[in-house]
């Protein structure tokens, strides 16, 4: 109140909802109503090139039973899951070790921007260029694969990587590791950046050698960055797509390299266009994805926390039912 006279506050709160309303509207109309979409006709027999109506069927779950009853379905989960496997786990262990070179303070690397563009530069470049790249290196009869082999004694003759089962998964997984690694050694180098760094400052008057700042300091304070990265792969790794469709067309050989979601569009854009069959198996990979990702942030979690928050709402709930008694 000034001079006897109530002043009005200004709220500029309406002004965030106008701003936020383009947004609004872009994710309900390009991201919220596709999947509902895709839910519902997950119910339905919606299918065929031309539809546009569809029923729901008396056995509402018919599409998902037929689609985890379905041996190339079966078959590109586990492809999509080792390929995954295969992939991150190298490429998690590079970017902790390039984390660990670059936030090194007893050594003054030169040049780390320069560094830091090179690692990041694969994941600019688009899925397609990287399948006909990669198509070249491991050509077959001719290719610079070959020839190194060759040169090397180790082949006496023309490898062809695209009809070994095996070898066509590792040559997915490679391009999937060379294509994201640079992007986890960023993030993890973004954690790094943020710790406190008196912390390692106190680690060197004690005298801890750099190995012990790492995997005492370093890596527990990266808990929170490493739990964002193992879920944004698991969720990217088993969405996978452009590389199994682009590398080796629709999953070969012998659908060897078909992942789930190259399953998904063969069930929606090929044959007979099914789309309740590519909605249901879609909900089937968004519910493993979310049980999944429930699972590791159980298993990344700080336990000394969690014991602590037990304690507290323990605590609250003794004092709650000691004033009742009082009451």
């Amino acid at each position: 109140m000034q001079n006897g006279k109530r002043t009005k506050s200004v709220s500029y709160a309406k002004y965030g909802y106008l701003f936020s309303i383009p947004f609004i509207l872009i994710f309900a109309f390009f991201s919220l109503y596709p999947t509902v979409f895709t839910a519902v006709i997950g119910f339905t027999d919606f299918k065929g090139v031309t539809a546009t109506t569809f029923n729901f069927l008396e056995a509402p779950f018919d599409n998902f039973v037929r689609v985890i009853n379905n041996g190339t379905f079966q078959k590109s989960l586990i492809n999509t899951v080792v390929i995954w496997v295969l992939n991150f786990i190298p490429q998690i262990g590079l970017a902790l070790l390039l984390t660990a070179w670059f936030s090194n303070r007893s050594r003054k690397i030169r040049g780390q921007g320069a560094f830091k563009v090179l690692f990041y530069m694969p994941n600019i470049i688009t899925a397609a260029t990287v399948a006909i790249l990669f198509a070249a290196i491991f050509g077959y009869p001719v290719g610079p694969v070959n020839s190194i082999l060759s040169t090397l004694g180790l082949s006496s003759q023309a490898f062809d990587f695209t009809t070994d089962p095996w070898a066509a998964k590792l040559v997915v997984a490679f391009i999937q590791f060379w294509m994201w690694y640079g992007y986890t050694t960023i993030i993890l180098i973004s954690g790094v950046l943020g710790i406190n760094p008196e912390l390692f400052e106190s680690a060197e008057l004690d005298g801890a050698t750099p190995r012990q700042m790492f995997f005492r300091i370093t890596l527990p304070c990266l808990r929170t960055i490493l739990v964002f990265t193992l879920i944004t792969s698991l969720i990217g790794g088993l969405n996978m797509f452009d590389i199994p469709k682009l590398y080796i067309w629709n999953g070969g050989p012998a659908n060897e390299t078909m992942t789930a979601s190259v399953f998904i569009y063969a069930q929606a854009f090929s044959g007979s266009y099914l789309y309740n069959r590519a909605a249901a198996a879609s909900m089937i990979m968004f519910v493993i994805i979310a049980i999944l990702a429930m699972v590791v942030f159980y298993l990344m979690r700080d336990k000394y926390e969690s014991r602590l928050n037990k304690q507290i709402r323990a605590a609250k709930r003794a004092q709650r039912k000691a004033m009742r008694r009082n009451a």
